[in-house]
């Protein structure tokens, strides 16, 4: 009997189990669904949807960077004692030096193994964010990853134009404790931006201020947000008199990614 796609994702919503061995037990059972079933509950795979409901905001992630990729992928589970566990950590060590060198879709390649660690930590483990960038030429790539408990909680991938590598993990280093949520103002939402200029000036209104000095207090007080949260405009954690674009010189940051596990 021909096995087809719509029978091993039929199966895998039944039973939780990951495409590969949903496949292997269908093959097994020679189509028969129920049998396939009954082979992937014998293994202890099918337990894993039982734990599938239950909140993952543990785990670990891990940077790697090659000469011209990088990656961060995290991996959630349920508990700290899981997320420390050298087969956890090992795991997400080897998606993301898979990621870095073939890219995003090699998160692919690791299905199988994934559902074995649930079953063998019986936990609700999965992929959580996968991070990927590529550098042109005359482009730099860098990364930081902050270790707390022998994982790693903290990932951060910075690519540069016309900066070097050092400058680039000095810039990871900054963004993994500042936690920036944008480059520079230009990229903060319309929408973000108005919502903030609309609490400044209630707030603004309500400490008595004169009405005709409300516009400029709020610009002032919305240059204030703007430092907070963009990267370009933070002041640098090595040396807080300066900005992170100070710091830069004549460098420009690409692009950046961050990932706190759990967040």
């Amino acid at each position: 009997m021909a096995i087809t796609a719509a029978d091993v994702q039929s199966l895998r919503k039944r039973t939780g189990a990951g495409m590969l061995d949903a496949k292997k037990a269908l093959e097994e059972a020679g189509g028969d669904a129920e049998k396939a079933a009954q082979i992937l509950r014998e293994k202890g795979l099918a337990g894993a949807v039982k734990r599938s409901d239950r909140e993952n905001t543990q785990g670990a992630c891990y940077v790697s960077v090659n000469d011209r990729s990088a990656s961060i992928v995290e991996l959630r589970c349920e508990t700290d004692f899981v997320a420390k566990s050298e087969s956890f950590v090992s795991l997400v060590e080897k998606i993301a030096a898979a990621v870095a060198e073939r890219g995003p879709e090699a998160t692919k390649e690791f299905d199988s193994e994934v559902d074995e660690l649930k079953i063998t930590l019986k936990e609700n483990i999965d992929l959580g964010r996968v991070s990927y960038l590529e550098a042109s030429e005359g482009e730099t790539l860098d990364g930081y990853m902050h270790v707390q408990s022998g994982r790693g909680t903290v990932g951060v991938l910075v690519k540069l134009r016309g900066g070097s590598k050092d400058l680039a993990h000095d810039i990871a280093l900054h963004v993994a404790f500042a936690r920036p949520s944008y480059l520079r103002r230009e990229d903060v939402p319309a929408d973000v931006v108005e919502k903030e200029r609309e609490t400044l000036t209630a707030i603004t209104r309500n400490e008595g201020k004169p009405e005709a000095a409300i516009d400029k207090i709020v610009s002032g007080r919305l240059d204030g947000f703007f430092k907070n949260i963009c990267l370009t405009e933070q002041a640098f954690v090595k040396d807080e008199k300066l900005k992170v674009q100070d710091v830069l010189g004549s460098a420009e940051i690409v692009q950046f990614a961050l990932v706190v596990v759990g967040s």
